[in-house]
């Protein structure tokens, strides 16, 4: 068979829209996918007879040696949400405020934060059939009911951009309002502080954490980056904030997140060195600012980033770079970094940065 003909009948044969209802964009390679997919599926099947095994007639997840090593090799879709929900807290969070997040529904009104999240609603998605208004039930009134809530539990965060993504994958994974909060404020309230507060200085600081990384494993690149005067918090901004939704395949997004919920935000440093080392020599090519950008666009791109269950397996293996946690501090941050000794220059990103909608005008010409 022609290879013409070959991505014709892998056309046929992969649904158009994924399991999470998303539509495949025009360049989607059918028959990559379906050759990975063949291959994943059979260890899928494998890891969802061990997970029905470990979880048969237990109660809440909890974290455990085989629970970290189980998860590493990926959370059957079936059991992602108890998982997420037992590892992170939230279900204990849950359980000992039962009626709470309704309470924050029917609370005092918000005139400002209701339209913020009302703006972005129609952003959110667009390429899922389940965020359409045509859809039925249509999630976006479930994502204005958690983001809705959240702004009001979280007060200091309120809303900003990027928080509706996250709140969108935990919805379509947990199928559950008030889990979706709770999970929601497990990332923002415990997981990555102060990534999403106005100063944003847990998102900044994490961004200078990892170019000391690089500068330390990656000393070529580092050098590249710094010739062409790029900024790490230009290139990768998005990573940290969206947690690489829309900008990693979505089965990858949701096994670096089984880890995140369970191990923390060393996993975002762990996959961000992964890209990078992965890509290093087409990294090196670049003779440009603009050339350095685009190849960091590239960086997400191809079978690498789509075959997950071998990127992860790359990902959690980079653990070299991690290896001490005493050197890092409460969140995985060098001491010794510039950053934490106040001679790094870090701009400020306004709560405004993210994959849609309109972008602040520090980053009206960026590439990304």
């Amino acid at each position: 068979m022609e290879p013409s003909e070959r991505a014709q009948a892998a056309r046929d044969r992969v649904p158009r829209i994924d399991p999470y209802g998303f539509e495949r964009p025009e360049d989607f390679d059918y028959a990559a996918y379906e050759e990975f997919f063949s291959t994943y599926l059979v260890i899928l099947t494998r890891r969802a007879i061990k997970w029905s095994k470990l979880l048969k007639g237990s109660g809440r997840v909890q974290k455990s040696m085989t629970v970290k090593r189980y998860i590493r090799k990926g959370v059957p879709l079936e059991h992602r949400a108890r998982v997420w929900m037992g590892v992170s807290g939230a279900q204990a969070q849950m359980d000992r405020n039962p009626g709470y997040y309704h309470r924050l529904l029917q609370g005092q009104r918000n005139d400002s934060l209701e339209e913020a999240i009302r703006t972005d609603m129609n952003r959110t998605f667009p390429d899922n059939v389940k965020f359409r208004k045509s859809a039925d039930p249509c999630l976006q009134k479930t994502l204005y009911n958690v983001l809705l809530a959240y702004g009001h539990h979280n007060q200091g965060v309120g809303y900003c951009q990027g928080m509706n993504f996250i709140a969108g994958y935990l919805i379509l994974i947990t199928k559950n309002e008030e889990e979706s909060f709770w999970l929601l404020d497990a990332l923002i309230g415990r997981i990555l502080p102060d990534y999403y507060s106005p100063a944003m200085l847990g998102l900044k600081t994490d961004q200078e954490v990892l170019g000391e990384l690089v500068r330390t494993k990656l000393p070529a690149v580092a050098a590249l980056m710094d010739g062409h005067g790029v900024l790490w918090t230009l290139l990768v901004s998005r990573w940290f904030i969206c947690l690489f939704v829309d900008i990693l395949p979505v089965e990858t997004v949701l096994r670096i997140w089984d880890c995140l919920f369970n191990e923390g935000s060393k996993i975002i440093f762990r996959v961000a060195l992964t890209l990078i080392k992965q890509h290093q020599a087409l990294i090196l090519e670049a003779t440009s600012f603009a050339d350095v950008c685009e190849k960091f666009k590239e960086l997400t791109r191809g079978r690498f980033v789509t075959e997950c269950h071998t990127f992860m397996q790359v990902s959690v293996g980079a653990q070299r770079a991690l290896r001490s946690a005493a050197a890092f501090g409460p969140r995985g941050r060098c001491p010794g970094s510039a950053c934490l000794s106040g001679t790094a220059t870090v701009p400020v990103f306004p709560p405004d940065l993210c994959l849609r909608g309109p972008l602040h005008p520090t980053l009206a010409s960026s590439p990304f």
